[in-house]
């Protein structure tokens, strides 16, 4: 077992890997390199996946800090990416946000909407698939990585699928639900495990953990002054799903386009203001790239603006849709 681990960790597999895939290091590239150069072959970074489920990430960012196990060496991996070069590398948390995201859509819909569940299985194998398989590709993760995600995004969602009721049925049973949803997340950033050097690691998870703490407020706030009408006492029966017409087209894209507007807007001016504030408040030189870095500054700045930004797309984005008639 500890050789099959071993070897799963290799880099030479995932170069392997890469070279099948047509991606080759430039020549010129030095032995001790640790990233490719301007001339290696190169696709665009890969996106960061939404992670929905905060607990997924939250875990998955700590492990990365707690294990310190290295990304794959450079030679001979080409890596793709170069702002998240200096984390951790197992578990992948792209791995296991993908992995969340199919399944718990596939899960949630499968007793709502009529569709074959082999479809929507094979729908989830595939992009879950295809996100482990980037992951690979670009460089960032070893096979290992990669699967340790996977596997340990199954274990969460057998462990919590019971409850998914009862954490829906929270967001409007209490006053103090709100404190909670803040407080928590906001603790568990602060004291986030300390790296032996800066990463991103930690920006991230604030920000993940964050926009879903105003999410899930955003929830709350919609059914506690019943800022949206209330549901059936019980869900439909199983129907269709409708079909995709060009009237639906156009008011869905009306619809993002609207809301992103909003969200961009309010993330920049919440952003800039509680960096001010906290600037001002720690006597720090306003715009220093390096102050943003303290944990003092950069966990509270981040909490802050995308809580907003979690609360503004659940409760002011449909607020403004209803508004301009777009419901």
């Amino acid at each position: 077992m500890a050789e099959l681990l071993r070897s799963l960790q290799d880099s030479q597999l995932v170069a392997r890997f890469q070279r099948r895939c047509g991606l080759f290091p430039a020549r010129e590239d030095s032995p001790g390199e640790n990233g490719p150069s301007e001339r290696a072959t190169r696709v665009p970074e890969a996106a960061h996946l939404p992670a929905n489920p905060q607990l997924v990430m939250y875990i998955g960012q700590v492990a990365k800090d707690i294990l310190k196990w290295p990304r794959p060496s450079s030679p001979p991996v080409v890596k793709l990416e170069k702002r998240v070069v200096t984390e951790y590398g197992m578990p992948s948390t792209h791995a296991m946000a993908a992995t969340a995201i199919s399944f718990t859509l596939l899960i949630s819909t499968t007793e709502r909407y009529q569709y074959p569940f082999a479809l929507g299985l094979t729908m989830a194998v595939v992009f879950s698939t295809l996100v482990c398989l980037s992951r690979l590709y670009t460089g960032m993760h070893t096979v290992l990585d990669v699967l340790g995600g996977v596997l340990i995004t199954a274990v969460l969602i057998t462990l919590t699928y019971p409850a998914w009721t009862l954490i829906d049925s929270l967001d409007s049973a209490s006053p103090l639900f709100p404190v909670c949803v803040i407080v928590v997340p906001f603790f568990l950033c602060y004291n986030y495990p300390v790296s032996d050097y800066y990463s991103p690691t930690r920006a991230d998870t604030t920000t993940i953990v964050a926009a879903g703490a105003g999410v899930t407020l955003g929830f709350w706030i919609n059914h506690f002054f019943q800022l949206v009408s209330k549901p059936t006492p019980s869900l439909p029966v199983i129907q269709s799903i409708p079909p995709l017409t060009t009237d639906m087209l156009v008011l869905g894209v009306t619809k993002f386009m609207v809301g992103i507007v909003l969200i961009v807007l309010v993330r920049q001016l919440v952003q800039n203001l509680s960096l001010q504030v906290l600037f001002s408040w720690f006597r720090v030189v306003t715009r220093n790239k390096e102050a943003r870095r303290r944990l003092e500054i950069e966990v509270p700045y981040k909490f802050v603006t995308y809580t907003s930004v979690g609360i503004c797309a659940t409760t002011f984005v449909p607020m403004l849709h209803r508004f301009l008639g777009l419901l």
